[in-house]
């Protein structure tokens, strides 16, 4: 399912939770949002899912609005941090309810996930640890089958091993039904080789949208002798920047061309990726700072 979203707002009292976001995602990718907390992600994905009326703006999910409309409702899941789930229910009517409501539920496909996750269907969601429970949600989120499936920092309360193994079914579910999943997290470098295009945004604005290729690719590291590095990155957009002693090294945003990796190198600088976790963090700091827009 695709997704457009259009001078989107979303006003709380006084304060703009969405301010005027606007972005168009195909269908059939994996997405990363990512934001600091209080960025807009959980309200963002509130409209996208219905579960909230915009103030303004439009939204449309595969060319039609969702709020009040059953029809496309139905093909949207989103699971967030708290799994989604009634405490006072046992796992097996949580997953009779998700047969029932989901169209494309499979009911074979969730039997799976709960061995894996080693959960019992008899047991009553509120006697569940906190990671269990986000592991119900996960299972109710995959086996939904739902064209457009999101995770809002869903899969916080599971372990290690609990989450990589959530990734390696989320990939392997998405190679077999392939559908949209947009998946809102703080943990990026965990789970950061599933997006194919990222959206970042920042007090409620987007900061940018791009494929995550691309996007590692516009950050480079330079380091080398202080004066050296200042004197490189004089003309550049410069993200960020640390000392130890006389070296320095200096996050830039933006492509470099052969001549300027040619200048590096006769300078004797260092040239380096940047980690999209790092990239994210420099980024949504230099857009509050004005540095990018």
């Amino acid at each position: 399912m695709s997704i457009e979203v259009r001078d989107l707002r979303l006003r709380f009292g006084d304060v703009d939770a969405l301010d005027g976001l606007s972005f168009s995602l195909a269908g059939g990718k994996i997405y990363g949002l990512l934001g600091r907390n209080g960025s807009g992600k959980t309200s963002l994905l509130s409209v996208l899912a219905a579960f909230r009326r915009p103030t303004s703006g439009e939204v449309l999910i595969n060319g039609a609005e969702p709020f009040e409309n059953a029809g496309v409702v139905s093909q949207i899941c989103l699971i967030r941090e708290s799994g989604d789930v009634y405490d006072n229910e046992r796992v097996a009517s949580v997953l009779r309810a998700g047969r029932q409501l989901r169209r494309d539920w499979d009911s074979d496909y969730a039997e799976k996930l709960l061995e894996r996750f080693q959960l019992s269907t008899k047991k009553r969601v509120q006697s569940l640890s906190r990671g269990q429970k986000s592991a119900l949600g996960i299972v109710v989120g995959l086996a939904s089958r739902a064209p457009l499936t999101m995770f809002d920092e869903s899969y916080l309360g599971m372990d290690a091993p609990s989450r990589y193994a959530f990734y390696e079914e989320l990939l392997a579910d998405y190679t077999a039904h392939p559908r949209t999943f947009v998946i809102s997290t703080h943990l990026i470098e965990e789970v950061a080789s599933l997006f194919e295009e990222v959206i970042i945004i920042d007090r409620g604005r987007l900061v940018l949208h791009e494929e995550s290729d691309a996007l590692r690719g516009r950050g480079v590291t330079v380091t080398g002798p202080a004066d050296v590095v200042d004197t490189f990155v004089a003309s550049l957009t410069v993200l960020g920047q640390q000392t130890l002693g006389r070296t320095k090294a200096a996050t830039i945003y933006g492509e470099l061309n052969d001549t300027q990796v040619r200048a590096a190198k006769l300078a004797g600088l260092e040239l380096g990726p940047v980690a999209l976790q790092d990239l994210f963090v420099h980024l949504t700091r230099a857009e509050a700072e004005g540095i990018v827009r």
